[in-house]
């Protein structure tokens, strides 16, 4: 059976969503699968979306671990920038999970970028909104490179966490078309205007751009329960070779969103 650690901050639906998903499969036994812990970078009372999250955490019967990243960063200092205090965080995190020891890591819905020690010691599966082709960065920073490359098509993939930000091996995706059917009408709109003025305005408004980013959305709770079953299957082996090329779970993932 497979072992599960899951980060989240938990700020909202999204996270709740994500760890619905994977849990709920779980116990209709689609998912050979236990989650050992919770991790959260936020603690009881920080936020309501991250208690709200806890509470869901804590009607499933899972251990939850929470060490606050604000109060961390407030006790060493505002003035030090957040990555010279990444790996200090991240070695007390470790600390308080020593007593598990999950086959695989999933970051969903985590905000924080993980020191290169924790990524040594786990295996760690993170979604990144593209294809393993790239674009690299925010999901934003993504969508906005996809419009201005006029791109055919985008997706969702899932890639081991590395020391490097979003260059770890991708291990799974899932694709969509972002030209042609609907989309035509919202490209149009677009038509001629270079993406540094449709940043201005109407920026993430722009309809295109949600579009793009809801059709993304849509595929992660999807895509990371399915991975996590390739994982379990052993479709994805671990440690992954170096001549493994990444799954395309469309097929799988179109069947999940026509059962919802």
């Amino acid at each position: 059976m497979l072992t599960i650690g899951w980060f989240s901050t938990g700020r909202g639906t999204g996270s709740r969503g994500l760890l619905t998903t994977v849990q709920e499969a779980i116990l209709r036994g689609e998912l050979e699968a236990t989650i050992q812990f919770v991790f959260s970078n936020r603690e009881p009372g920080e936020h309501e979306g991250s208690d709200e999250f806890f509470r869901l955490v804590g009607s499933y019967g899972i251990p939850l671990v929470t060490h606050s990243s604000m109060r961390f960063r407030r006790q060493r200092g505002r003035e030090i920038p957040w990555p010279s205090l990444r790996n200090d965080y991240h070695r007390e995190v470790m600390k308080r999970l020593e007593g598990f020891s999950p086959d695989v890591c999933a970051l969903a819905g985590y905000m924080l970028i993980t020191g290169p020690e924790m990524c040594r010691r786990y295996r760690m599966l993170n979604l990144h909104p593209a294809l393993p082709e790239g674009p690299t960065g925010t999901w934003q920073e993504v969508i906005w490179r996809l419009i201005e490359e006029r791109a055919a098509a985008t997706g969702v993939m899932v890639h081991l966490a590395t020391e490097e930000v979003d260059q770890g091996p991708p291990i799974t995706y899932v694709s969509f078309p972002i030209q042609g059917g609907v989309y035509e009408p919202l490209w149009r709109v677009a038509e001629g205007i270079p993406v540094s003025r449709l940043k201005e305005s109407p920026g993430e408004e722009l309809s295109l751009f949600k579009r793009i980013r809801e059709e993304g959305v849509k595929r992660e709770r999807p895509l990371l329960l399915e991975t996590l079953a390739a994982v379990a299957s052993g479709r994805v082996p671990l440690p992954l070779p170096s001549s493994f090329s990444p799954l395309c779970l469309n097929a799988e993932v179109r069947a999940r969103l026509e059962q919802d």
